[in-house]
């Protein structure tokens, strides 16, 4: 049983109420405890505080005869992991329930190592082991990388800053994979950005942030309980992705959580192929429908409840809502006004240039964003460092757009494939 669960606290209930209901649709019953409930605007169910926005809820039933207040309802609770282990022996024979399973999960139980290392050392083979060490040198060699992790304190204005970045980065990485993102939704960004300031300065939440000098390049949103720290939103820019930069996140984050005194690393719901790779157990999460087996309106609800939700995991598992998510984005995508630039490497002795013909680049310029990632990709081929980076566009040459990446022993030209 889970303690000190983040997901049904004080701070994370309240702003969840600010954003989705009001206090006065909120109701406690007595058959069930920890948690709060709301009506349900069309149909006649109750459903949990959080509801799809947690990344695992706890609760315990009163087990006195008395506690008899679900008759004639119906209830849902989201999200519910099969480790928290709940026990649904009810009281009564006619207070029944429904599981539901919904999304895996995927989690790390740390008592199994005796550290990070014994955990690279049985999960994945030495080869394994030897690049994600490589990946990592190397970008810690070519560019000013630190770690920081915020928890228990953070200065408003820097959180808001961070918050921002990673909204920044979010957009461009599923823009990148052409497909819509929940998180990004205006309603539920806007909570996650109040939730986590309040629940970083109680500890109860933290981010985890890898920085390029003072550029955040891969964040994560954690909550913790007393054993479990969950890993709810994590980003990385996707400028970076020559270097693995998402394999370097994992392995920087699990550092400091085997050195912690947490004991399960949980990578929460949903299939990706890291979450699998990294992980030692993958779970289910269900929703859970009580409902009162005298009632024949509650049996009903009950079971239309049921019958959606496999319906959507059904569909689920045949990947429809992947496609669902890349047509909203190709439906919700705005026109751009700047048209794309496709660069090629070209052998520089195909080119002829002088040095007057170059015109030197700030590579913070936005109107150059898309030279960043070949310059980064030049460092990562050739190990140079981003301080002896260098960019220029070379001036007339042909028809096409010119750019030279130089470093301190090395240089590239490319070409524009569409000018």
């Amino acid at each position: 049983m889970i303690h000190n669960n983040p997901f049904i606290s004080i701070t994370f209930s309240k702003v969840w109420e600010t954003h989705f209901t009001s206090p006065k649709q909120l109701k406690t019953f007595n058959f069930i405890k920890e948690l709060k409930f709301f009506k349900h605007p069309l149909l006649p169910f109750y459903t949990n505080v959080g509801r799809n926005l947690t990344k695992g809820v706890s609760y315990s039933l009163n087990q006195h005869q008395t506690a008899n207040d679900y008759k004639n309802k119906a209830f849902l609770i989201y999200d519910v992991p099969q480790y928290f282990d709940i026990q649904t022996n009810t009281p009564s024979k006619h207070l029944r329930v429904k599981k539901i399973k919904q999304y895996p999960g995927f989690l790390i139980n740390q008592k199994n190592y005796i550290d990070f290392n014994d955990y690279l050392k049985k999960t994945f083979s030495k080869s394994s082991v030897q690049k994600f060490n490589r990946y990592k040198r190397r970008l810690e060699n070519c560019f000013n990388i630190k770690e920081k992790m915020w928890i228990g304190n953070i200065e408003k204005a820097e959180y808001d800053g961070l918050f921002n970045h990673f909204k920044v980065l979010l957009t461009k990485r599923f823009e990148d994979k052409q497909i819509t993102n929940n998180n990004l939704n205006p309603e539920e960004w806007a909570f996650y950005k109040e939730v986590a300031f309040p629940m970083i300065l109680e500890k109860k939440a933290a981010l985890h942030v890898l920085y390029n000098n003072e550029t955040p390049i891969s964040i994560r949103l954690l909550y913790f309980s007393d054993t479990i720290i969950f890993d709810a939103i994590t980003v990385f820019d996707i400028d970076y992705s020559k270097f693995h930069i998402g394999k370097v996140s994992i392995m920087k984050m699990l550092e400091w959580s085997f050195k912690s005194d947490y004991t399960i690393f949980d990578f929460s719901k949903g299939y990706f192929d890291y979450k699998e790779s990294w992980s030692d157990l993958k779970y289910d999460f269900e929703y859970h429908v009580y409902y009162d087996a005298k009632s024949l309106k509650s049996i009903i609800t009950a079971n239309f409840i049921s019958s959606f939700f496999k319906l959507k995991q059904y569909l689920r598992d045949k990947e429809t809502n992947k496609k669902l998510h890349q047509i909203t984005f190709l439906l919700k995508k705005e026109k751009s006004n700047t048209s794309e630039i496709d660069l090629a490497i070209i052998d520089e002795k195909t080119i002829s240039y002088t040095e007057n013909m170059l015109i030197k680049i700030n590579g913070e310029d936005v109107n150059y964003a898309f030279l960043k990632k070949h310059a980064y990709d030049f460092l990562f081929l050739t190990s140079e460092h981003v301080d002896d980076l260098k960019l220029f566009k070379i001036n007339g040459i042909n028809t096409n757009t010119h750019y030279l990446i130089k470093g301190k022993n090395n240089q590239v030209v490319l070409s524009s494939i569409n000018s």
